[in-house]
């Protein structure tokens, strides 16, 4: 007797799960280079800080590699075409080294410009040089790893990007710590133990994908044609992630116009919502592959099943989350700071944060449903729209320039208010109707 069909839930879990120990362990990479490069002294940390703002404003605006492969992979996977599922895949790590190296050697030439940018001591700049010159050349490694992840997603895979994820992170652990600390090679060493572990998270996933490839006679060649065609679907999610990265950066522009204190205050908030985004990513993620591959099997009653879940999910994940930052509110910044003023200056921001939680909730599944559909036009175009009721609720916040824990709580409106429910009404606006559901390959 053939055993069962897993149930919805358990489609999602089983994906969700995994894809959300992958997605904690990337932030590590950044975090294990700040411990070890901490001990080196305050001059290398701050050049770390200048260098790794940089490199994670360029990572992640091609972060749609992953996001624009995994549709295309997973639909032609529903559509029963798993030679032509991987060799879409394929064309996106083709299109990642195309992109990473052209990336790299524009950013290898342009580091003392990018790190004069910052206006940094002579001495942090030229530590944040040297780091930032050599991790330039881990950016094709990167690139091809977005891609293979989305790939694997795509193909219903979430466990192999988590083993890859943590054999890296490991290996750039114990490389940093030779190389920085063994053979004497400082914030250089970090940054050649972090490139070295990346190029070996790529050769695993060729190892992975060739695989893949032979078992259903996919093409590994490179296909100029469809790799052209990779790059104008990802050009719509290029402009979708610069949108959100603007808003991101406006933000952050006016608590540093608000007070040192303020700005600090932020910091403390958005990592808790980062941190709550973690899991509700995972949760997007589950829903692109799923939703890709019902589409490609023309399944739009199960496409509908799997949005009315994911999103229940994100309601409930939300108010979970939302109540555990409300209660604690009154102490979560004494994680951040021994300053009990600091603390309580955040408090009121906390509240604003944990209020809108359900709705970031909402809104991060239903950008990853619609990333599944491969709706990435809508998304684009969405991604604008939301900034026009929000840029200008930043600057009416600077022209009043109210300071202290009410102008931090206004800024948190302002982000969670203002601009998420802008996200929430254009995504949903969007689901209510069936022209994003384009069924077949």
């Amino acid at each position: 007797m053939a055993a069962a069909p897993p149930t919805l839930n358990r489609q999602i879990l089983t994906l969700a799960v995994p894809a959300l120990g992958a997605l904690v362990a990337e932030p590590l990479f950044l975090i294990v280079d700040a411990a070890l490069i901490g001990h080196l002294g305050v001059v290398p940390l701050a050049a770390l800080g200048i260098a790794g703002a940089v490199l994670q404003t360029i990572v992640g605006l091609m972060v749609f590699l992953a996001y624009s492969t995994t549709p295309a992979v997973a639909r032609r996977l529903g559509a029963g075409q798993h030679g032509s599922a991987v060799s879409a895949g394929i064309d996106g790590m083709w299109l990642a080294l195309g992109l990473g190296f052209l990336l790299a050697v524009t950013g290898y030439l342009s580091t003392p410009t990018l790190v004069g940018l910052f206006g940094a001591a002579p001495d942090v700049a030229a530590n944040a040089e040297t780091y930032l010159g050599i991790s330039m050349w881990g950016l094709p490694a990167m690139l091809i790893v977005f891609a293979a992840t989305g790939l694997l997603r795509g193909m219903q895979d979430t466990v192999t990007p988590l083993w890859i994820a943590g054999v890296g992170f490991t290996a750039n652990a114990l490389l940093n710590l030779l190389f920085i600390y063994g053979f004497g090679w400082g914030i250089a060493g970090s940054a050649i133990g972090t490139v070295l572990a990346q190029w070996g998270m790529v050769a695993a996933y060729v190892a992975v994908v060739a695989r893949l490839a032979r078992r259903h006679a996919a093409s590994a060649r490179l296909r100029r044609d469809t790799v052209s065609t990779s790059a104008r679907a990802g050009g719509w999610m290029f402009l979708r992630t610069l949108s959100l990265r603007a808003a991101l950066l406006a933000t952050v522009a006016v608590a540093t116009a608000l007070g040192t204190e303020e700005l600090a205050g932020w910091q403390v908030a958005f990592t808790l919502f980062s941190t709550a985004a973690f899991a509700l990513d995972a949760l997007a993620i589950a829903a692109q592959a799923l939703v890709g591959r019902s589409l490609g099997a023309g399944d739009t009653t199960l496409v509908r099943r799997v949005l009315g879940r994911t999103v229940a999910w994100g309601v409930w994940f939300g108010v979970l989350v939302g109540a555990l930052i409300g209660g604690f509110s009154g102490v979560l910044g004494l994680v951040f700071t021994s300053d009990a003023a600091i603390a309580a200056l955040i408090q009121p921001a906390l509240i604003v944060l944990a209020v809108a939680q359900p709705v970031c909730g909402v809104v991060f599944v239903l950008d990853g449903v619609l990333i599944g559909a491969g709706d990435g036009r809508y998304l684009a175009l969405a991604g604008v729209a939301n900034l026009v009721p929000f840029v200008p609720a930043l600057l009416i916040l600077a022209w009043l320039g109210t300071a202290g824990a009410a102008g931090l709580a206004w800024l948190a409106v302002a982000f969670f208010g203002v601009y998420m429910l802008a996200r929430l009404l254009t995504l949903g606006w969007r689901v209510r109707g069936e022209r994003w559901m384009v069924a077949g390959v």
